[in-house]
């Protein structure tokens, strides 16, 4: 049964990937981009160490990716929004800045519906896209949160993810509730966090 999820997931992992090809001239370069993302974000460390299934993580990059390129399709999200789309087991994490309450409703009927989708997490702001400047230091925060989990020996650190927006800092993956603790523990303990979201998933 394995065998035959994981083969569906990368076939449609690749289909939707290929279905960039279809987006206009002018977007063909940035679509293309986003995909690159989404496939290199594939390791064999991170299959190894997951918890999800070969087939659920070829299904998270597929939803990623699927969203990004609907942005890239609609004029009014791509130009008047800075929105980010993060999925773990289904569980599809909205981050970002939006312009109103019409779009964020829009984006969310939409992220329901993509194929895979279990859950919406919407954290979208109704506001102006962030200064370089904020969304630099979130790429920072998220990276030095990364990097203590790395050297804490009560955590895999691969198995969790982490998304950092405007000082907030979102927590994704399967795990133990003493995991859990821990990782919200190092994430809070990072001068510049403002707040720790977790969006986890228990296991016993």
């Amino acid at each position: 049964m394995y065998i035959s999820k994981n083969i569906g997931s990368i076939s449609r992992f690749l289909r939707v990937m290929a279905l960039s090809t279809a987006i206009g001239t002018t977007l063909l370069g940035c679509v293309m981009a986003a995909v690159g993302v989404g496939a290199a974000s594939i390791t064999s460390v991170d299959v190894v160490h997951d918890r999800r299934s070969l087939g659920e993580y070829f299904d998270d990059n597929a939803i990623e990716v699927t969203l990004k390129q609907h942005i890239l399709r609609d004029s009014v999200l791509r130009t008047n929004t800075h929105l980010n789309g993060t999925s773990f087991n289904g569980i599809l994490l909205l981050t970002g800045e939006i312009s109103d309450e019409t779009s964020k409703q829009q984006i969310t009927d939409y992220a329901t519906n993509i194929e895979g989708v279990r859950q919406v997490v919407n954290e979208t702001r109704i506001a102006g896209k962030t200064a370089f400047f904020s969304r630099t230091n979130d790429t920072w925060l998220t990276g030095k949160v990364k990097s203590i989990m790395f050297k804490e020996l009560r955590l895999d650190a691969n198995r969790i993810k982490v998304k950092s927006e405007y000082g907030n800092v979102y927590l994704m993956g399967i795990v133990t509730e003493d995991e859990a603790d821990v990782a919200t523990q190092i994430a809070s303990s990072v001068r510049g966090v403002v707040r720790v979201i977790k969006v986890f998933e228990y296991q016993s």
